[in-house]
């Protein structure tokens, strides 16, 4: 057997690592494999680029003036089967393929000539919608029959809105495939078994992460912060905006007293100027080891995202002894269990600041029962279960 992965990058970002992770174990069992991506640069042995930076730039800037999100990029979208040609994969794994770097129909059309066998892991909604890779924020569900004047919109084209035309032509591409789909939440699979892909079998595998990096490990970084004596109260994410709370945690600390400390994880310059001064905020980690001694560190995780699919940086707290209270969005419920964190309701400020009391105030979760549950997504054992649908 042969597979090949396609995805935007290789070995970075979280799709990226994931790409890689697969592939590890596909050679540890000898099955030749490759993964063609199209962004930015990698030295895994077994990646491929078969695009350029430059190209995938004049083509978002053409997505942007024309509106046609997901079919421009003809010619990165022809050396791609040229690539897949000289391969002959028997599967092929997709990822995320919406970085301006493929033309769905030109691939599908290939695809279905040649009747390969397709997985395609959905990280996020794009796929089913005429735009959106979230839409959960907004309250939309146009998606489930036909997208059409487009709330967000002008996040995609600055001219047209043309979601109805790209729901339609996602809608001719979910045709006569051999296709299975991957999800990494419950949740995301209800979607998806309402939506225009929902005739097709899907399977949930959760995204993994590697428990040699994240788990409990000691650090100075009480003491360099000067929050010896405090409750820290920690959030991490990429791209700070009201989409991952950034918002909750400028309200959390104006309601929380000094026995409490704020942190935020992978801030820049512009989140700083929304930031109170007590509020500790470091741009960025040198590396994983440095972001599990956060964690660590930490007495909470606070997850108040408005839209996630499953959340991955759940995961790796709790992996590090950290209990966590995330919102209800999205597969975010699924990442934890009654032993090592709790669900608040979306939006709620005035529930998500009585749980942190609660927390402080009771200790209700044992650091051995939030690595026993981190155990769960050892990514050595979800990424197997990759394996064993190829083989299938």
């Amino acid at each position: 057997m042969k597979t090949v992965q396609i995805n935007s990058v290789c070995g970075i970002g979280s799709t990226g690592k994931i790409c890689v992770a697969i592939s590890e174990l596909l050679n540890e069992k000898n099955i030749e494999n490759y993964i063609l991506y199209s962004m930015g640069n990698s030295d895994y042995k077994q990646g491929i680029k078969y695009s350029n930076d430059k190209y995938i730039k004049v083509q978002a800037l053409f997505s942007r003036i024309l509106g046609n999100y997901g079919f421009n990029s003809y010619f990165a979208t022809k050396k791609l089967i040229s690539k897949l040609k000289s391969m002959n994969p028997d599967v092929i794994h997709l990822h995320n393929i919406h970085s301006h770097d493929c033309n769905l129909t030109v691939l599908f059309e290939f695809i279905k000539k040649n009747n390969i066998k397709v997985f395609w892991t959905f990280h996020d909604c794009w796929t089913i919608t005429g735009y959106c890779t979230h839409f959960d924020m907004i309250g939309c569900d146009k998606w489930k029959t036909a997208c059409k004047n487009c709330p967000q919109a002008k996040d995609f084209s600055w001219f047209f809105d043309r979601s109805a035309y790209l729901y339609k032509k996602k809608k001719e591409i979910f045709k006569e495939l051999d296709l299975t789909i991957i999800t990494p939440s419950k949740w995301l699979a209800g979607l998806v078994r309402q939506s225009i892909a929902g005739e097709y079998p899907v399977k949930v595998i959760n995204n993994g992460i590697d428990l040699n990096v994240f788990k409990p490990t000691d650090s100075d970084f009480r003491k360099k912060y000067s929050c010896e004596n405090k409750f820290i109260i920690l959030g991490v994410a990429f791209g700070w905006d009201v989409r991952k709370g950034l918002d909750v945690f400028v309200e959390l600390s104006k309601r929380l007293d000094d026995r409490f400390q704020i942190v935020l994880v992978g801030t820049d310059e512009n989140v700083d100027k929304q930031l109170p001064k007590n509020i500790i905020s470091i741009h960025r980690t040198q590396n994983q080891k440095e972001l599990a001694e956060i964690y660590t560190a930490a007495d909470l995780f606070v997850n108040p995202t408005r839209e996630d699919t499953f959340a991955t940086v759940n995961i790796e707290s709790i992996a590090c002894g950290t209990p966590v209270v995330t919102f209800n969005t999205g597969g975010c419920p699924e990442t934890i269990d009654e032993f090592c964190g709790s669900v608040v309701p979306k939006n709620d400020m005035y529930e998500m600041n009585n749980e942190i009391i609660r927390i402080y105030n009771d200790v209700p979760y044992l650091k051995e029962d939030c690595l026993k549950r981190a155990r769960k997504f050892d990514m050595n054992d979800r990424f197997e279960e990759y394996i064993n649908i190829y083989m299938e």
